[in-house]
């Protein structure tokens, strides 16, 4: 909920969140129709929500660049104040990427760090499920509505996570996973954490994007290691040739929050 009102106006808000004048005007336009209006009053009846502006609005996020300017959400919204680990990889991750996050993950969650992933098939869905089965904190960050569940296998998943953990999205209710979007939930998932993981990634991933988010927005980025051989394991070597640090324990992680 609203802890309390804002008293700038709309224009302000645009130039806060760096929109364009052409969506600027957009907004500005249609900020006091009715089906605006109606859309703002079935979501404060439906889905609590925070803005930018609340207490409750995490401080890390909000010094990214665009936040969102609000998070609709299920669960317990008092997780976005903990301390949180990112978690992203294949969608077709193999065993070995499975492998490696029932090896690494536990030793993390013991120590109340908070997973963070997008809720999409392979290596997200493993992370929060890790996450579930070892008594941890969990986060999804999606891209659609609340009211939808993308990939639909991982609905009971989702729901799960809406009721024991968070689930948190910048898109209103009804909103479709469009592709653009998924970049987009990358962003809030980089804001959000203190150090990323990266699990399994091939050469030029959605993965190696959020790790590039990261670096841009001060994370720590690490990844697990693989064969060169191996494709899955291309982007994560390449960012370790980069810089990203190797990660082979429970204890390498745990040392990017000690700092």
């Amino acid at each position: 909920m609203i802890d309390q009102p804002f008293h700038g106006n709309i224009k302000d808000i645009c130039q806060l969140a760096g929109l364009t004048q052409h969506k600027t005007l957009q907004i500005t336009t249609s900020w006091h129709s009715q089906t605006l209006n109606n859309q703002v009053q079935q979501h404060i009846k439906q889905c609590p929500f925070i803005t930018i502006f609340d207490e409750q609005y995490p401080l890390q996020l909000r010094e990214i660049y665009c936040p969102p300017l609000v998070l609709f959400y299920a669960g317990d919204i008092g997780l976005l104040k903990s301390t949180m680990l990112g978690v992203v990889g294949a969608r077709k991750n193999t065993r070995y990427g499975a492998q490696s996050i029932r090896c690494i993950l536990p030793g993390v969650i013991q120590h109340s760090i908070t997973v963070v992933s997008g809720l999409a098939t392979g290596i997200d869905g493993l992370s929060h499920m890790t996450a579930l089965e070892n008594h941890g904190r969990t986060i999804g960050v999606i891209g659609t509505g609340l009211d939808v569940s993308y990939p639909t296998q991982n609905q009971a998943l989702q729901t799960e996570m809406a009721r024991t953990q968070l689930v948190i999205t910048e898109y209103p209710l009804g909103a479709r996973p469009y592709r653009s979007h998924f970049p987009e939930r990358n962003r809030i998932i980089a804001g959000l954490c203190e150090t990323l993981l990266v699990v399994e990634a091939q050469e030029k991933s959605g993965s190696l994007i959020t790790a590039s988010i990261c670096v841009q927005e001060n994370r720590n980025v690490c990844a697990i290691p693989g064969r060169i051989t191996d494709s899955m394991s291309v982007g994560c070597n390449q960012l370790i040739a980069a810089g990203a640090k190797p990660v082979l324990t429970a204890e390498d992680l745990l040392l990017e929050f000690r700092k």
